[in-house]
């Protein structure tokens, strides 16, 4: 009698290399079309978190400046309970806000400064504009040469 483990290893050893190629190809395939799937699952449900996320600080920021007017005059009429006359109370509040902006605005001035021109970038074209400028097209041939060209090539 025959040994089963013996034919399938006969079996296996049997196939060609054309046949281990193609049935590697196919998995190989299989896989990669299981990973991109896998990867678009992800990205959809990054990409849901992140519009929800989105819309949380969007909504946020509605209601942050819907309540500045409203802790402006209170931060006012605190000030003004405080024994200094109501005009006085809203100037302060004016002027801290006005010191805030100036403040934010020499925070980001200077960030600005801080910004170059892409280097790195700039450099890499200019590399590649000099290999490509040394480049040559093939000549096309036109008329009654490149349609024998043609002919003869099929």
């Amino acid at each position: 009698m025959s040994d089963p483990a013996r034919t399938a290893t006969a079996d296996s050893v049997d196939r060609s290399l054309g046949q281990l190629v193609a049935t590697a190809t196919a998995e190989m395939s299989a896989l990669m079309h299981d990973e991109i799937a896998l990867a678009k699952a992800e990205l959809r449900q990054d990409a849901k978190r992140v519009g929800m996320g989105g819309t949380a600080i969007g909504v946020a920021g509605v209601f942050a400046l819907f309540s500045l007017p409203v802790l402006s005059f209170a931060a006012a009429y605190g000030i003004h309970n405080l024994g200094l006359g109501l005009a006085w109370s809203f100037l302060i509040v004016g002027g801290a806000f006005l010191l805030l902006a100036g403040l934010l605005a020499l925070i980001a001035v200077t960030k600005f400064k801080k910004v170059s021109p892409p280097e790195k970038s700039i450099a890499s074209a200019k590399q590649t504009a000099a290999v490509l400028q040394g480049v040559k097209p093939h000549p096309r041939q036109v008329g009654d040469k490149a349609v024998a060209v043609a002919r003869s090539s099929t």
